[in-house]
C-alpha cells in the first residue's frame, strides 16, 4: 500500500467540499469530481468513502470528531492496483497524528501531510524489506551496547539473524493470500507477522499487522451479512404483491441503506452503484405508494356510503 497523495478537506453546506491542504508525490491534484463523489457518500452517513477513476482510487474518512471538535475528512490518492483495506488498517495511527497537529493554516498543514505520507511509505517498506528491518535492529543493538546491556544486545543480534527475513516473507504471504481472497489464511499470516515484529519490539508494526489481520478476518463475516441483506431484498420483492406497497418499500429502503454500509466496507463500488440506483427508485415507489394508500383510504370511505 503506497499512497501517491494525501489531502484533508471539509464539506460546506452551501458550497460543497473544499480542500484545506494537500500533498502529492506526483504532479497532480484531487479533481473536483472525486471530491464531489466522496462528499456525496459521506452525506449519506458513510464514515468511509471511495471513488475510482481510470487512473487513481480516492479514499476518505471522517476524522475523529471527539478529539478534533471539527468535521473534516482525511483523504488519500492510491494507484488502481492498491487496496483500500490496507490503508484502513493504518488509518487510526495516521489519524492520531493529524488530530494532534491539525491547523487550518495551509502551509503548516501541508507540512504535516507531507510528513504523514513519508511515515506511511517508510512503514510499508519496513514491513517488506529485510534490510530495512535489519537496520532498525542494528540501531537498537547499538543503543543496548552503549547502555551496557550485553545479554539483551546478544539476544537481539540472535533475533536479527532470522526475524527480518521471516517477517518479510510472512507479510508477503499474507498479502498474497489476501489478494487471492483467502482471508482466513491471510489473517493467520498477518498475526504471525505481528508476533515476529513483537519479538524485535517493533510495536508500530505489531499494531498495524494486528489490525490487518483483524480486517482480513472480518471480511467473510461482512460478506455473509451482505448476502443475508441481498436475500432479504429478494424476499421483499417477491412479497410485494401480497403486502402493503408502502410498508414493503419502506422496509426495502432500510435494508438497502444497511447493505450500502456493508458493501462500502467491502469496497464493492460497482454493487454500491446498483444499490444506490435501486434506492432511488424504491424511494420514488415508496412516495407513490403512500399516495396510493391515501387514495385507497379515501376511495373506501366513499364506497362505504354507496
Amino acid at each position: 500500500m503506497s499512497p501517491v497523495g494525501i489531502f484533508i478537506y471539509d464539506i460546506d453546506e452551501s458550497f460543497g467540499p473544499k480542500i484545506i491542504a494537500d500533498f502529492y508525490l506526483k504532479s497532480q491534484q484531487t479533481p473536483p469530481e472525486a471530491l464531489k463523489k466522496l462528499s456525496e457518500k459521506h452525506k449519506k452517513d458513510l464514515v468511509d468513502a471511495s471513488f475510482k477513476t481510470n487512473k487513481f482510487r480516492y479514499y476518505s474518512s471522517l476524522v475523529d470528531q471527539e478529539n478534533l471538535k471539527e468535521e473534516v475528512y482525511l483523504g488519500f490518492v492510491l494507484n488502481l492496483d492498491e487496496d483500500v483495506v490496507s490503508l484502513k488498517s493504518v488509518f487510526e495511527s495516521i489519524e492520531k497524528n493529524i488530530v494532534a497537529n491539525f491547523t487550518r493554516d495551509k502551509k503548516q498543514m501541508q507540512s504535516v501531510l507531507k510528513q504523514t505520507l513519508a511515515s506511511i511509505l517508510s512503514l510499508m517498506e519496513k514491513l517488506k524489506e529485510p534490510k530495512i528491518i535489519q537496520e532498525k535492529i542494528n540501531e537498537k543493538t547499538k543503543v543496548l551496547l552503549d547502555q551496557g546491556k550485553l545479554q539483551e544486545a546478544r539476544d537481539l543480534i540472535s533475533l536479527g539473524e532470522k526475524i527480518p527475513k521471516q517477517l518479510s516473507a510472512t507479510v508477503k504471504s499474507a498479502e498474497k493470500e489476501f489478494q487471492d481472497q483467502n482471508y482466513k489464511k491471510a489473517k493467520k499470516y498477518y498475526l504471525k507477522a505481528a508476533d515476529l515484529a513483537e519479538q524485535i519490539e517493533e510495536m508500530e508494526m505489531v499494531e498495524i499487522l494486528t489490525k490487518k489481520g483483524e480486517t482480513a478476518g472480518d471480511i467473510p463475516i461482512l460478506q455473509k451479512e451482505q448476502e443475508s441483506l441481498n436475500k432479504e431484498l429478494r424476499k421483499v420483492l417477491g412479497d410485494l404483491e401480497v403486502r402493503h406497497l408502502n410498508i414493503a418499500y419502506k422496509n426495502m429502503l432500510s435494508t438497502i441503506d444497511e447493505n450500502i454500509k456493508i458493501s462500502n466496507q467491502l469496497e464493492d463500488n460497482e454493487f454500491i452503484e446498483l444499490l444506490e440506483d435501486l434506492r432511488g427508485k424504491c424511494f420514488d415507489a415508496f412516495e407513490r405508494a403512500l399516495d396510493l394508500a391515501k387514495l385507497d383510504k379515501e376511495i373506501k370511505e366513499i364506497i362505504k356510503d354507496f
